[in-house]
């Protein structure tokens, strides 16, 4: 099979490429390279054969229709986004290029490739739009979000994740172009982002910096394993149905306070501390982000019962997975760590 990858030296979208690479499949990559791509992502994979990189915008058609030509994709797995709340916040003008236009040229240019195909490859082209929970909004204490919640986007970033969820609806029902949408809960594990919450916990232990909780840290969300959510997307490829939607959440429902705490606990006991401390005691409660949703949980129930998916590891066994990969890892996240500075203060980036 041939899979082209947007955002293929992102978190997610590395993962997703060493997963396919390692399974002998032929990967193109599309990667802009912004601050949260990262070529060292895929080292392991960089010189394997049916490989291959290419360095454009998703936002830029003529690229994007070459890339469609030159590599004759089975599958799309579009992964490419400007993905950070805080960010968002502070700048939303990079999510609307990116997030909104970029998925408008990508559809585009899959649209004008498949309706040149015949025959199998036409009939197995997928285009799969990998999408968010935070399209739905914010949920209170009790409920969780399906396939059928209507979109309440409550961010820039989450209003442009929607967008991109509305075109990519719009091509199929108007362009029969075969897309599928997934939202995932809240994804963690390898190479992520130092900006995002669960490396900043870990970075700023280690580095006897304070960790910062965003409010009173009783915001909840839903936590998916990395490689879990993989398996998910490849899942949905094969067995999908055009034009659905599948939620994938990792049944790991926790709050950011809990969620820190048990991260100090498994430092605590791998790594303690010179001084006999908890790694917990360098927790603190921090400004609020701007609209910062309550609680997001995903009902995961149609992918488990018309696909057969459900998360392998459980939550316990990828936190400590995760964990153990940073310490072994130092040198990949140390690397810059003095420059990341707090965001999503509504601050102009």
């Amino acid at each position: 099979m041939k899979y082209l990858i947007t955002g293929g030296a992102g978190f997610i979208g590395s993962a997703a490429v060493r997963h396919l690479v390692a399974a002998g499949h032929s990967v193109l990559n599309i990667d802009k390279l912004t601050y949260a791509g990262d070529l060292r992502t895929l080292a392991d994979v960089a010189g394997a054969p049916g490989y291959q990189f290419f360095h454009a915008d998703i936002a830029d058609t003529k690229a994007m229709s070459q890339a469609f030509t030159d590599f004759a994709p089975d599958v799309v797995l579009h992964l490419a986004a400007e993905s950070h709340v805080d960010r968002s916040i502070d700048g939303p003008g990079a999510f609307i290029e990116t997030n909104i236009r970029g998925t408008f040229v990508l559809l585009d240019a899959a649209l004008q490739y498949w309706k040149n195909l015949s025959g199998k490859p036409r009939d197995h082209f997928r285009f799969l739009n990998v999408s968010t929970d935070e399209v739905y909004g914010a949920l209170g204490a009790t409920g969780s979000f399906c396939e059928t919640t209507p979109y309440q986007p409550n961010s820039p970033y989450a209003a442009s994740k929607a967008s991109a969820d509305h075109l990519t609806r719009a091509w199929c029902e108007t362009f029969d172009l075969p897309t599928i949408i997934t939202n995932c809960s809240n994804n963690y594990g390898p190479f992520q982002n130092g900006e995002k919450f669960l490396p900043t916990i870990i970075r700023n232990a280690l580095m006897d910096r304070a960790i910062p909780i965003y409010g009173r840290g009783e915001n909840v969300r839903d936590w998916l394993y990395v490689d879990d959510h993989v398996s998910a997307l490849l899942c949905i490829a094969q067995n999908g149905k055009i034009g659905e939607k599948y939620n994938v959440g990792g049944n790991a429902e926790v709050s950011n306070l809990d969620l820190a705490n048990r991260i100090c606990a498994i430092l605590d006991e791998v790594l303690p501390r010179a001084d006999g401390k908890s790694y917990a005691n360098q927790m603190a409660f921090t400004k609020d982000r701007p609209g910062h949703d309550f609680r997001y949980a995903i009902d995961a129930s149609k992918i488990k019962t018309e696909l057969g998916w459900c998360p392998v590891l459980s939550f316990e066994q990828g936190m400590r997975k995760m964990v153990m990969w940073y310490l072994d890892n130092q040198d990949w996240w140390r690397d810059g760590a003095n420059d990341i500075k707090r965001l999503g203060l509504g601050q102009k980036a």
